[in-house]
């Protein structure tokens, strides 16, 4: 079955992939999926569970049975762990790390791959991630590529942490960025690549708003839709 109303926003963290996501879905009205967040989930539960990152199989057998659930708060969407709502603990760079870590073990991803594809329901879905585009909705009619330089990435989330109180080094976060887009995009099993078919789009110099109306000029040519 051809996805219809359907939106992948692929590329690395920092991108401005999560924002631009919930803005799109509150707009269209559509479902939203945080692929990344599933990965987070998994690497913060096995970090609390002192299960090895390169523990295969408990981390497979841990994937098939998240009890992980997402809520709508209005301004935002919950992350709930068995009904605890976890929020900034799952965006902290140690649980990134280690989610791009557990990202590259193919027997995880093809755990969560099937609860990935259900979350495309009608009216439609925005599909955050990065194998949106290439792996889990390989037919899906609009798909963006939003990349960005490391340098602007890394101050993006240098100033995002700083006004949440924490003391962090811009030159680590630049390191850590640099080392993580390496392992994405050079890992074996799903790299980060553009599909063959998306739209690239170099948010470093855009603000928010205006990688917004790209992405839905291009959605309202490909399904004809009339969305401000």
């Amino acid at each position: 079955m051809i996805n219809k109303n359907l939106i992948t926003i692929d590329g690395p963290s920092g991108s401005g992939k999560g924002t631009v996501c919930h803005i799109l879905a509150k707009k269209l009205n559509w479902h939203l999926l945080d692929s990344g967040a599933l990965y987070r989930i998994l690497a913060f539960v096995a970090l609390q569970q002192h299960i090895e990152l390169d523990n295969h199989v408990e981390l497979t057998e841990l994937a098939l049975n998240l009890d992980v659930s997402f809520k709508s708060n209005g301004t935002g969407v919950d992350t709930l762990i068995s009904g605890e709502n976890v929020g900034d603990k799952l965006r902290t760079e140690i649980v990134a790390q280690a989610a791009s870590q557990v990202a590259a073990i193919q027997a995880v991803r093809d755990a969560l791959l099937a609860r990935q594809k259900a979350f495309y329901q009608m009216p439609g879905l925005i599909a955050d991630g990065r194998d949106m585009g290439t792996v889990v909705f390989p037919d899906a009619p609009v798909k963006i590529f939003l990349d960005a330089s490391a340098e602007e990435r890394a101050q993006r989330r240098f100033n995002q942490l700083q006004d949440k109180g924490f003391s962090v080094s811009i030159a680590q976060i630049l390191s850590e960025i640099r080392e993580r887009d390496f392992r994405d995009r050079n890992r074996p099993v799903a790299p980060l690549k553009p599909a063959d078919d998306a739209i690239v789009i170099d948010s470093t110099s855009l603000s928010i708003d205006e990688v917004v109306d790209q992405v839905l000029q291009l959605t309202n040519l490909k399904l004809n839709l009339t969305v401000e």
